[in-house]
């Protein structure tokens, strides 16, 4: 891990706050340090940055990071690798390159330690040898303490057999649903004419797919987790389920005051088992797709993309669910432009990583052999890849894929529109008139996701634009500084809105006509003399920058803070509204030698 002074001031400019943690480490190695390592590796990973203070409550953002460096770094790097490597901590996930000193000018030195995400076969990451009470995560406050079922989850999600085999005391042939039953050995036989599992009787079908099982140690036999919840009658999936329930709801197609349009959830109309719950909902999901009539030699096939995406999607959030969390919801969502599938659980492998094709063992594989079995999920790990595909295939907007930690929830959305709906651009255009064309294809991109989806988050961005966070945070910054975008930060954890209200003001208009009528050394003389009186202070203060550039377009941005007593972070801000509004540009190298140029209508 190389790192340079520039690579501190983005990651404490850019980063985001929930993967960056500062420590001012000013007597010597800080013991949360090992809380907030636990956390990274739990949660996402990040950074941790020793000689560094941060006030969190800082009103702005240049003051929210103070450097202190370190007075004896080499040996807090000495007892950092000292303590990681006794048993301190559970596992020691860093290598050499990932712990580095690093000078942030010739007298200051930092001690910068990244942390990446654990596998899920190594979590819990813990402290001090007490996975119970060392076990933490990171959310948007900061490092938080895990109860038990958090921690409880995480040794489940390492076992590699799954969690549906497990026998379930006094559960047998009588909680099983045969109307149910029967539905999906008539299915299962029609795939698999002349499969040998036909010919067997019920119980010994179900002990085939795991559903079924025999304790060889005690003798004791009875159904499986996943037997019970796939085939089980309602009442007793209920009782021994008691905090899990599945919901369906469509949003579509509302009108006055209408919540929903249909739904789906326990009304004793139907028996409430995974199977019954699977079959009914696809059909309703895929209710509305409209099928090509199209024949394969004398079979009609009138399978589309996108049928595709909603099946392997239904799938993957029925075999990668936690039915073990207290309070849990499987709940799918129909909406105008997009489909919702919400199980419980969190990822197993990063998000990232997810889109690249990565893919880890189903927490239900005894369900999600059931579901193959009869064309659904035909190949193991391929389930997200497919989605991707078919996205690909149809021009729609990458699906949204997110880990709700403090809900225990993942979600995914799968988008039926363009990346760029009509309506968007059409409104943008409206909106910013020729400014339109200084937008980048990042920018546009992420307003037009801002739009549809009332609000966005690095995390998202990262995947849709296949950048990394300082990227992302980049581009986010951008369109904040132009007003187009609304921060909402919430400790360390901003979503960015779109901004309705936004404005495009006539001030370059008027700039340009005021400037080219010698008026310039008005509008110097202050933020509030002149021209600049009745307008907004933040345009009253770009119509002062604007005029100095006027004035001496080789003016340097530090002159022009020593000017205006603004910081070189909120001269940057109004540089960057002066550009989107056509109203300067920068010709010639971007620093030394560089100049600018005022621009007129």
């Amino acid at each position: 891990m190389n790192m340079n002074k520039k690579d501190i001031d983005d990651l404490l400019q850019y980063g985001e706050r929930v993967s960056l943690e500062c420590k001012k480490a000013e007597n010597g190695l800080p013991k949360s340090v090992w809380e907030t390592y636990s956390a990274f590796a739990n949660t996402n990973g990040g950074y941790i940055i020793l000689g560094i203070e941060e006030n969190i409550n800082a009103e702005k953002e240049e003051d929210r990071f103070s450097v202190f460096g370190l007075r004896n770094g080499e040996q807090q790097r000495k007892d950092f690798w000292n303590t990681i490597n006794s048993d301190k901590v559970s596992d020691c996930l860093l290598k050499d390159e990932d712990v580095s000193m690093v000078w942030y000018d010739e007298s200051v030195a930092l001690l910068v330690i990244h942390v990446p995400q654990a596998i899920y076969r190594n979590k819990p990451i813990y402290i001090n040898g007490n996975v119970y009470k060392g076990t933490f995560k990171r959310n948007h406050e900061g490092d938080y303490h895990c109860d038990e079922s958090e921690v409880k989850a995480m040794i489940r999600d390492a076992n590699e057999d799954g969690n549906d085999g497990n026998l379930i005391d006094y559960y047998t042939m009588d909680d099983i649903d045969m109307p149910t039953l029967k539905s999906y050995r008539n299915e299962f036989e029609n795939r698999n004419i002349g499969h040998t599992y036909n010919q067997l009787d019920d119980k010994e079908f179900l002990k085939q797919f795991g559903a079924y099982t025999i304790d060889r140690t005690n003798g004791k036999e009875g159904l499986t987790l996943a037997g019970l919840l796939m085939f089980g009658k309602g009442l007793p999936v209920r009782e021994r389920f008691s905090n899990f329930r599945m919901d369906y709801i469509d949003l579509t197609h509302l009108q006055g005051d209408m919540r929903y349009s249909d739904r789906l959830t326990y009304d004793g109309t139907w028996e409430n088992n995974l199977y019954n719950f699977f079959r009914k909902v696809l059909a309703k999901l895929s209710s509305d797709l409209k099928r090509p009539f199209r024949l394969e030699g004398t079979q009609r096939n009138d399978d589309t993309p996108a049928h595709k995406a909603i099946r392997e999607a239904l799938t993957n959030s029925i075999i990668h669910a936690d039915f073990f969390l207290s309070g849990s919801i499987l709940r799918i969502e129909k909406h105008a432009s997009c489909f919702c599938f919400r199980n419980p659980g969190t990822l197993k492998l990063p998000v990232s990583q997810i889109y690249e094709g990565g893919s880890s063992k189903a927490r239900n594989p005894r369900i999600q052999n059931m579901l193959r079995m009869i064309g659904f999920g035909e190949n193991l790990g391929s389930g997200f890849p497919t989605i991707l595909d078919v996205c690909k295939q149809e021009q729609w907007r990458k699906p949204d894929l997110d880990e709700m930690t403090d809900l225990k929830e993942v979600r995914l959305k799968l988008w039926m529109i363009s990346m760029y709906p009509q309506e968007v651009v059409d409104y943008l255009h409206t909106l910013l008139g020729n400014s339109y064309r200084n937008l980048s294809s990042d920018e546009l991109s992420v307003l037009s996701v801002a739009y549809v989806e009332k609000e966005v988050s690095n995390q998202r961005l990262q995947t849709l634009l296949e950048k990394n966070p300082l990227e992302v945070a980049k581009v986010l910054k951008q369109l904040t500084d132009i007003e187009l975008l609304i921060p909402d930060s919430k400790g360390r954890w901003t979503t960015y809105k779109f901004n309705t209200e936004f404005k495009h003001h006539e001030l370059a208009g008027r700039l340009s006509n005021e400037l080219s009528n010698g008026l310039s050394n008005e509008l110097s003389n202050g933020l509030s003399n002149g021209l600049s009186n009745g307008l907004p202070k933040s345009e009253s203060t770009t119509f002062s920058i604007l005029s100095l550039i006027q004035e001496n377009p080789y003016i340097t941005r530090k002159a022009i803070a020593s000017k205006t007593g603004l910081s070189l972070t909120a001269i940057q801000k109004h540089i960057n509204k002066l550009k989107f509004n056509n109203q300067i540009k920068r010709e010639g190298p971007a620093t030394n030698g560089g100049h600018w140029k005022v621009l007129s209508d």
